[in-house]
């Protein structure tokens, strides 16, 4: 195992930079903190509950055939990966970060919520960083600022749906999300996702609606003439301007940015829906590479997680439920990619959580505490108390270069 790297002590005052729009209340924020440092954290929440099965395809198991056979159908088109694993066909855009290592994995790793399996819970959980359900009211990113000197706030803004809690906390942050034409308050929103919790086919459609927000197709925008030609401006790619704008960010003082990805619900029909939310993070990766430039590239981690994964087998509509393992994607010049770390358990009923689960054999935080101890040199036990309080970080897997 490699040695975490010490990075330089945060010098000087820091600087919040923030930039805001007209605000859709179904495009989720940006949230982002500035500091003289030189490593870039980027957190993407991938809300919804992404399969992890079917991102990070484990052929090398051979109980696979019997709880996926569809995916064997596919195996011809699924980029080859180390250790058994591959791709999901709409990740191959991501084939040169890996050949490069400039991605990574990390399977069968999960929160330590292991309730009822709550989009809500497993939210809150994720970006509370905690070990048990309101155990703290910050963010792990927030908390992560606190502990470092110098860091200060210049401008603010709370712009769109609501704010992303994982930065959320006494280290102030600048929020901004991107122009859109859609009319549904943040209370409303809530209280669809509220009402629709219970049932799964209406959890997820309103999961695929949001999704299509993120590309100016909401079913919700405005028909008048003049909304429609807004919406006709604003569609492909809010992913891809969120994108965009961090990286633009990243090449100057920002230094951490934090925002969410829509469209990981499926409970029926998830080839179609995982093949386009899968296709929209590989843009989203592509982009921040692109936009932020190959110095600034080498020098940024990023780190996509998810509440929990889905049940191994899927369902009587072509779905999966909410389950329990699942899979985090890493990116970026500084991580040490081209691997898929983590224990595999294996896919026989035996070895599931509850005989329906890929079995977490790790904690999700582990990797993101690893990466930020890289990131500020950190002293492991200010992590493991103080911004995962309880985590067990185990040994260094060399997340980081």
């Amino acid at each position: 195992m490699s040695t975490p790297l010490s990075r330089r002590a945060f010098l000087g005052r820091a600087a919040l930079i923030g930039c805001s729009a007209a605000a859709s209340p179904l495009i989720p924020p940006v949230s982002l903190a500035a500091a003289p440092w030189d490593t870039r954290i980027v957190v993407i929440i991938l809300r919804g509950a992404m399969d992890g099965l079917d991102a990070l395809r484990p052929y090398g198991d051979p109980a696979l055939a019997e709880m996926r056979p569809d995916a064997m159908q596919s195996r011809g088109d699924a980029p080859e990966l180390a250790g058994g694993f591959a791709l999901h066909p709409a990740l191959s855009p991501l084939m040169p970060m890996w050949q490069a290592g400039d991605l990574g994995f990390v399977h069968a790793v999960s929160t330590p919520y292991r309730q009822k399996r709550s989009h809500f819970d497993g939210q809150d959980i994720l970006e509370a960083g905690t070990s048990t359900l309101g155990a703290s009211r910050d963010g792990w990113l927030n908390r992560f600022l606190q502990e470092l000197p110098g860091v200060a706030s210049e401008t603010a803004y709370a712009v769109g749906r609501g704010e992303m809690k994982v930065l959320l906390g006494a280290a102030e942050v600048s929020d901004w999300t991107p122009d859109a034409a859609l009319m549904m308050s943040p209370q409303a929103l809530r209280l669809a996702e509220m009402v629709m919790e219970e049932d799964p086919a209406f959890h997820a459609a309103l999961s695929e609606a949001m999704a299509l927000s993120d590309e100016g197709q909401g079913i919700m925008a405005p028909e008048n003439p003049i909304e429609r030609d807004m919406r006709a401006t604003l569609r492909g790619a809010q992913h891809v301007k969120i994108a965009e704008f961090v990286a633009g960010q990243l090449r100057g003082d920002t230094r951490v940015a934090a925002f969410s990805l829509n469209g990981w619900d499926t409970h029926s029909n998830q080839d179609r829906h995982i093949e386009q939310s899968l296709g929209r993070l590989a843009d989203t990766l592509t982009t921040l590479k692109e936009v932020s430039g190959a110095d600034v590239w080498k020098r940024t981690a990023v780190v996509a997680m998810t509440e929990f994964g889905r049940t191994a087998r899927k369902n009587g509509t072509g779905g999966t439920d909410h389950g329990t393992g699942g899979a985090m994607v890493l990116a970026g010049g500084a991580v040490r990619g081209g691997r898929v770390l983590g224990d595999w358990p294996g896919l026989s009923e035996a070895d599931l959580y509850e005989r329906r689960d890929l079995m977490p054999t790790g904690d999700v935080r582990a990797p993101a505490a690893w990466m930020l101890r890289a990131a500020a040199g950190l002293d492991r036990s200010v992590l493991e108390r103080v911004v995962f309080p309880g985590l067990d970080m185990g040994a260094d897997p060399g997340v980081m270069l």
